[in-house]
Parts: C-alpha cells; structure tokens; sequence
C-alpha cells in the first residue's frame, strides 16, 4: 500500500473515531425528560361542590369542600376558607343546581330558618310529612337530615274475639329521605365529630299518594325507623337501571343523567312490603288470624227449643252449604 492510501485511510479513523467520542459525550450529557407536575392555581381556597347538587340537596359534610382558586376568578359571592364558618353550611339546601367541582355560590344556599327552607329542600310534586319517634323507634338518635330510611309499621290486629289477636310488624316504605330532625335541619359538629342528639320528630320526604299513607298508618300502630346503607342506595340504583325501571335518554349530558340517577336516588319506595308476624318469632303466637267463631243462625223448622223458625248454631264440625244463592251451616253427621 503506497503511502498516500495509507495516509487518507489514517484521517479516515481518526475521523471517525472523533465522531464517536463526540456522540457518546452528546448522549451522556443529555438528561432524561422531567416530569413537570401541573401548576396548582395559587390564590384563596373557595368552597366548591364535591359531587353535582340537584336543588333541594341538603349540604353534608362529604359533599362541599375548600379548594384552591386562581385569584383573578375569585368572586364577592363564593364562599372564601378562614371566611366561612363550615358548621353554619352543614344542613342548608341547595336553591339552584351546582355541577361537580363548581364553586358554591351565597345565593346558591338557603339555611334554616329562612323563608321558604323546608320547601326549597323538597323536590318537585313532593311532600313534607311529620312523624313522631322515640329513641327506640328512631334509631338512637343515629339519624341525621340527608339519611334516608325505611318505616316499618308494628300494629296488633284483633280478631272477632277480643281475646285472640295477631301481632304485626310490616315495612311499609322504603328509601324515604330524612329533612329535619325536630325542627332542626343542620348537623352539629364539634372537634371534627358529628354530635348525636335525640329527637321526637322526624319530618321526611314523601309523595303526596305516601303521604296519606303515613297519615293512616300512625293511627293504626307505632311506626319505627330503619336506617338504610348508602350502598344499598347504589346498588337499588344499578339494579333499576339495569332492568329498565330508570331509563337514561339517548344523548343526554353528565350533568341531566346525574339530576336524573339523584332524583331516583332520592325517590322513596311504596309497595312490595315485606312483614312478619308473631309466629315467625315465637312459637307461642300466631302467625295467622284466628278464624272467626261460628254464630250464624240456620233457618229450620226441627228445633223445638228454639224460637219459631230459628235454631241454635249447631255445636261440632259444621260445613257451609250453598244451594244457588242460598247458603246454610250444616252439622257435619246431621241431616
């Protein structure tokens, strides 16, 4: 190889060489991309919605919360953290809707004691209904406005005999919505714990057919409450969504299928009771009523102690005899 060749094929490596080193030194130096987390907007916490508030929410703990806002969008009428008293919020009711993650407006909220409250907190064609509880039938004290329970109706049944009666327990609605406590509609909240307190009354949320219901239903025994999961609520939901009794429309937005899954939510039951009676809960009383005694009087003309015309009921197994639209007690073995 002359020495020319020898010389370019030297340049050549060194050259290459060269660009190697660079491209190493290139890519070595170069750092991975940094994940840059999103600008929290820096400004005062307003108060926002947690979940979409159809009107006549009540306002719960769970559902309101303070949040950062960016300064220039913060306006006279939110409500500002340091500002607002959160124990005075508790148990006030949404006038107009407010979607997921919107700021809570003053004018949005109606507390207790302003005019028109308790009609604000029902929901169209609905009624408010008061109903008297102790602490036994009412849960201990353990039911708040914004709860939702069933009624379950305890009545004793008399027979034809005085002496002989059915006790009854029955379930006569479902799903009702609680909406004051006595006259009380807030929650008292005190080093960050829900005070329990007793209460005589409950007022809930029925529909007018419901309501008179409820109405007979007090004086025919004692009606005691029951206090419903909020998971059974979802899952009452999904099953009612699934066999077609709540129907979403075609294309409807976020937020009309959550005012429409919120007023089915919120919607009591009637019908389909379930009950109980004695004999399902003890040996010695009836699960049935009694059958009432035999007095009817048979026409016949063969009883000579009787009055002319009339004999006594026959005493033993009798069976009831109808002949077109005639119907006698017959003794069984008699003629």
């Amino acid at each position: 190889m002359d020495k020319k060749k020898l010389m370019l094929l030297l340049g050549a490596l060194v050259v290459a060489i060269g660009t190697a080193m660079a491209a190493r030194t290139l890519f070595a130096g170069a750092s991975a991309p940094k994940a840059e987390a999103a600008q929290v907007p820096q400004g005062p916490k307003v108060l926002v919605a947690q979940r979409a508030l159809p009107v006549g929410t009540i306002i719960t703990a769970d559902s309101i919360s303070f949040q950062a806002w960016p300064k220039e969008m913060v306006q006279d009428v939110y409500f500002l953290d340091g500002k607002a008293d959160m124990n005075k919020l508790l148990g006030t009711v949404v006038r107009f809707p407010v979607t997921a993650g919107q700021p809570v407006t003053q004018g949005a909220l109606v507390s207790p004691g302003d005019r028109s409250f308790l009609a604000a907190a029902l929901g169209p064609g609905m009624r408010a209904v008061t109903i008297p509880v102790s602490a036994r039938t009412g849960v201990a004290g353990f039911v708040f406005p914004g709860d939702h329970v069933d009624l379950v109706l305890t009545q004793t049944v008399r027979g034809n005999n005085s002496r002989e009666s059915l006790k009854a327990a029955e379930t006569i609605l479902r799903n009702v919505r609680v909406l004051a406590t006595d006259q009380s509609t807030d929650t008292d909240v005190v080093d960050g714990k829900t005070v329990v307190r007793g209460f005589r009354t409950i007022t809930v949320e029925v529909t007018p057919k419901i309501a008179e219901k409820v109405a007979v239903a007090q004086t025919l025994g004692t009606i005691s409450l029951a206090l419903r999961s909020l998971a059974d609520n979802q899952a009452e939901l999904d099953q009612a969504i699934a066999s077609g009794t709540v129907k979403l429309p075609a294309g409807a937005t976020k937020e009309q299928e959550e005012k429409l899954l919120s007023q089915a939510m919120n919607r009591p039951q009637d019908g389909a009771t379930t009950f109980v009676t004695g004999g399902d809960v003890s040996r010695f009383e009836r699960r049935t009523m009694p059958p009432p005694p035999v007095t009817e009087r048979v026409a016949t003309a063969s009883a000579p102690s009787a009055a002319p015309g009339f004999a006594a009921a026959p005493r033993g197994p009798v069976v009831r005899v109808t002949r077109g639209k005639n119907t006698s007690v017959e003794q069984v073995g008699g003629r």
